[in-house]
């Protein structure tokens, strides 16, 4: 089964308001070896609810925007991207999407589908960072090694030596340091031993 590592950038905090301005993935096979990476500007119908505060946090302003499709011409662009690298056997619905509290980007792609219309074509599989890391960093803990306090992306991709590049977040590279903290993740593997 296929990973996708996504990272989504919105407008603010609210789907329904708030919407979708960059979409970026990574798409890795089973054994975590990339297959491609995709990232998307998206121009938001909501002008209005392009927020300062989110602007902050991604660097994008509607000017850098302005010749962007909208979410209803990316939609198909990404899962034909999705198709064109997994290879002509993979379905969308045996994908695993995976992410940094990855529910959140995924209920704003849910209801960009909704709203265009369009049929959700992905399961219900997904991997989500910050569960993984919790787990992972309790068992490190009770084994004398020392983990961050916070589970947030810059914080568990610390602990790996990982950094972004930027204080401002691209969709991309966050989605490409959460699939190198996976990958790192799925390498202690290992070495979990259970008595």
């Amino acid at each position: 089964m296929p990973f996708l590592v996504l990272d989504i950038e919105m407008t603010g905090p609210e789907p329904g308001w708030n919407e979708i301005i960059q979409i970026g993935a990574e798409l890795f096979n089973d054994q975590w070896v990339s297959l491609g990476t995709y990232l998307q500007n998206v121009y938001p119908e909501n002008e209005e609810a392009f927020s300062v505060k989110s602007e902050e946090v991604h660097g994008l302003s509607l000017a850098d925007l302005e010749d962007a499709p909208m979410i209803y011409e990316v939609i198909p662009e990404f899962e034909k991207w999705i198709r064109s690298k997994g290879g002509s056997s993979t379905r969308l619905s045996d994908v695993i999407i995976c992410g940094q509290s990855v529910i959140y980007d995924i209920n704003f792609l849910r209801f960009a589908y909704r709203h265009e219309k369009m049929k959700w074509p992905f399961s219900n599989k997904m991997l989500d960072l910050h569960t993984v890391s919790y787990l992972f960093f309790k068992i490190l803990e009770k084994n004398g090694r020392s983990v961050p306090r916070s589970l947030s992306l810059g914080a568990v991709s610390g602990f790996f030596g990982f950094e972004r590049e930027d204080e401002t977040h691209n969709a991309l590279e966050d989605a490409q340091l959460t699939a190198r903290c996976f990958k790192e993740f799925f390498k202690l593997i290992d070495y979990v031993k259970v008595p």
